[in-house]
């Protein structure tokens, strides 16, 4: 596999991956601007300008670029996060002109037709809605609110119903001219693609995004809290959280490691002591995520009404166990060899590949090799972890979110605070 990359004169970069045994190609437009280039009164724009790109061009309908993409069993899909924007397409190799012709055309001549506004915003209301009514999900909104309150980071990248509503086609005009700019812009491709004719197409199609430096984002600032919210549901779902080192923090990977070793896999401490001991849930997990700035590290289960305190006692003991006596040598190399497998299986897939490659230009301006990757994993030591997770262990207090019925908010918040207090304090 090869990788090249090239910038163009108005400073769109262009990154492809050659994998010479697939017959497709995957390709896309990563844009490093997402729900924390938000101002106040533009919540949910970001999110709101990805679903409008696709109700119609100036030459093309919404239905046209559906058809067209289709016709040649290609799929055309775009997703908003917080720092960043993608719109990507599938296709047979032969088909590669066409879908970067597509993507070129929806994100330079949309029209954003008053009516399709409308419409698509009831769309996103019941978006917003589903949401409501999932529980796995909404614990996680309401940790980072949590978190990062009253700041982008902190806010749900949909908006709200009475945000949505106000968004207006000036709106999206200017988010789009203000942070759609080409030194925040990557043109990505992998599979069966040609690099000399991705950047001749590309400099051919996409000639009118401005060279500007786009819009700044707002640093982030971690405040432990707690957000519980009242669901009449049989399974609570809860979330202890702590601030983590950033994806561009050498530490980034000992929080990868560690969430896969307390709570990553069957084998992990959590999934062991909790569910298969203990019987307190049907599925418990640990996670490290990564922004620019700032990181987060947090464990989420959920639990019936009488196992709460248990299962948070649990929770509690095991990283406590980690700060205090380290992770033991064979779950360390396990936790490595699923980190390792995980990045390996994800990178034989275009799309995947596509996405990394595109994704570590905008964060590095480089691609970071697999090789490269593994070492860093490599590296991670006993000692790295043990070391990060004393820092959870003994930060002045964690951030916390629950779903559940009422009361369950108090006993969480109740639970965590005595775990903390009532154990011996480690040094």
């Amino acid at each position: 596999m090869t990788i090249e990359m090239t910038t163009l004169a108005n400073g769109l970069r262009v990154v492809t991956c050659h994998m010479p045994h697939l017959e497709t190609a995957s390709l896309g437009v990563w844009i490093n601007s997402g729900a924390r280039s938000e101002a106040p009164q533009e919540h949910g724009l970001a999110h709101f300008l990805e679903h409008m790109a696709f109700k119609g061009t100036r030459t093309r309908s919404a239905l046209e670029i559906a058809e067209q993409i289709e016709a040649v069993g290609g799929a055309l899909n775009a997703m908003t996060s917080f720092e960043t924007t993608d719109y990507f397409a599938r296709v047979l190799k032969e088909h590669v002109p066409l879908a970067l012709e597509i993507l070129a055309d929806i994100l330079q001549n949309p029209v954003f037709s008053p009516d399709d506004m409308e419409r698509e915003k009831d769309v996103i209301l019941q978006e917003i809605a589903s949401l409501q009514d999932s529980p796995d999900d909404l614990v996680f909104e309401a940790i980072q609110q949590a978190a990062f309150p009253d700041q982008p980071l902190g806010r749900s990248i949909l908006g709200t119903p009475e945000s949505v509503r106000g968004l207006t086609r000036e709106h999206l005009a200017h988010y789009r001219d203000t942070a759609y700019t080409t030194p925040r812009m990557v043109i990505g491709a992998a599979g069966a693609v040609n690099h000399d004719e991705i950047v001749r197409m590309t400099e051919q199609s996409f000639s009118e995004f401005k060279s500007d430096e786009g819009r700044p984002q707002e640093n982030a600032r971690f405040s432990g809290g707690h957000r519980g919210i009242i669901r009449p549901i049989e399974q609570s779902h809860i979330v202890l959280g702590f601030e983590a080192p950033s994806f561009r923090d050498d530490a980034y990977f000992t929080s990868l490691i560690y969430s896969v070793m307390l709570g990553g896999g069957m084998s992990s401490r959590l999934f062991q002591e909790a569910r298969e001991r203990r019987g307190l849930c049907y599925d418990i997990n640990a996670f490290g995520w990564g922004f620019s700035d700032v990181g987060f590290f947090g464990v989420h289960a959920a639990s019936g009404d009488s196992q709460l305190e248990e299962l948070v006692e649990v929770i509690m003991t095991q990283m406590r166990a980690v700060a205090l006596e380290g992770p033991a040598p064979a779950e360390l190399d396990r936790a490595k060899a699923q980190l390792k497998a995980s990045l390996l299986m994800s990178l034989e897939s275009s799309e995947a590949r596509a996405a990394q490659i595109s994704r570590d230009t905008l964060i590095f301006g480089r691609q970071l090799s697999p090789e490269e990757l593994i070492e860093r994993i490599d590296s991670v030591t006993a000692t790295d972890v043990g070391t990060l997770a004393a820092g959870f262990a003994l930060a002045k207090e964690p951030v916390t979110a629950s779903v559940g019925p009422d009361g369950v908010s108090e006993r969480f918040r109740e639970a965590v605070f005595e775990e903390r207090h009532a154990r011996q304090t480690i040094h």
